[in-house]
């Protein structure tokens, strides 16, 4: 079993930044790919980013070279540095770890852009 727990959502205005964080334990010896999804009211929970153990980072269109995903292997941590936020980025962001082929969710945790 793996525990996800992120921390870091809140308000922010248009054009301004937040960083998630989300930490793993129990089973996380074996964690595979970590990243973040969101999901809007009334949408389907969508991939955001995601980050291999080696470093390799996949990003959804709607966030490239907006968002950054990082990922400390050593303190089992997995980040997601947003900028330029827009009010279309208001969603719950969820943590997730593959381990084998099981996938790990956090509680999530709201982030708003509004002005």
């Amino acid at each position: 079993q793996v525990q996800l727990v992120e921390s870091g959502g809140g308000l922010v205005q248009p054009g301004g930044s937040l960083r998630l964080s989300c930490a793993a334990s129990g089973i996380i010896f074996s964690i595979g790919r970590m990243g973040w999804y969101r999901q809007a009211p009334g949408k389907q929970r969508e991939m955001v980013a995601s980050i291999t153990s080696g470093g390799n980072r996949n990003y959804a269109d709607s966030v490239k070279g907006r968002f950054t995903i990082s990922r400390d292997n050593s303190k089992n941590t997995v980040s997601l540095q947003m900028n330029s936020l827009k009010p279309e980025d208001t969603a719950v962001y969820y943590c997730n770890a593959k381990l084998g082929a099981s996938d790990f969710w956090g509680q999530g945790t709201q982030v708003t852009v509004s002005s």
